[in-house]
């Protein structure tokens, strides 16, 4: 097939779509139609459904990525049709009848913790004075308090939400790893990329890496592309 110009983008949990402005900025300027989803991040269904509302939308084959929790949902709506190849970044990645709440109870326990609080009338929210350094050490500071005062809830309904078919299974996949991670272990996260058979990338930098290192992912993701483009085609099939 030729190179999917389509490109949709799924937030992860604590954060909302306007993070990957940079990654919209360099993807759109090489001519891709980059979409960005809006999930509520309450539930795993209902982040589900708004990112095929968003797919149902797309004219042609799509790239779909997804950011830390948007892994999940990107592994149960990546099984749409219009859906070509997955992009982890740093990302989870559950298999079928996992959640992100399985994945984090595997975590290694001898590496930093993700500071997230006891929920609150069935949300959760990382601690503000530990965000920084856990979710975006290398983000600059004012930034990275700001995003700390405007982290969008998690639902526990989110985290504990299963995935019904795992589409990394019948699509190719590329992740990459952030070494510098502290709320997902680079550890596991290389496990859960050779688990899925995923291409992947090692990038110095934290949890945020799309913020701070927006040409990193843009490149993968161009490189996804261009991958399921041509005969070369790493990923699984």
């Amino acid at each position: 097939m030729s190179e999917p110009r389509n490109i949709a983008l799924v937030h992860g949990a604590f954060a909302d779509g306007s993070g990957w402005k940079g990654v919209y900025d360099l993807l759109t300027a090489d001519g891709y139609c980059v979409s960005v989803v809006q999930n509520q991040t309450l539930s795993l269904e209902g982040d589900v459904k708004t990112t095929n509302n968003v797919l149902d939308g797309q004219d042609g084959p799509t790239v779909l990525v997804g950011h830390s929790y948007g892994g999940a949902v990107i592994t149960q709506a990546g099984t749409h049709d219009s859906v070509v190849g997955l992009v982890f970044i740093a990302a989870y990645a559950p298999d079928q009848d996992e959640s992100v709440g399985t994945l984090l109870a595997a975590a290694p326990s001898d590496v930093p913790q993700p500071p997230i609080l006891p929920p609150q009338d069935g949300l959760l929210f990382l601690d503000r004075e530990k965000f920084a350094a856990a979710f975006a050490a290398d983000v600059p500071a004012p930034e990275a308090a700001f995003m700390a005062h405007s982290q969008v809830p998690l639902g526990v309904d989110a985290v504990s939400g299963t995935i019904s078919a795992a589409a990394w299974r019948s699509k190719p996949s590329w992740y990459l790893i952030t070494t510098e991670d502290r709320m997902i272990p680079p550890q596991q996260q290389r496990t859960m990329a050779e688990r899925v058979g995923a291409t992947t990338t090692d990038v110095p930098g934290n949890h945020a890496i799309y913020v701070s290192q927006p040409s990193a992912v843009a490149d993968l993701i161009t490189q996804a592309a261009q991958s399921l483009g041509s005969t070369d085609n790493r990923g699984r099939s």
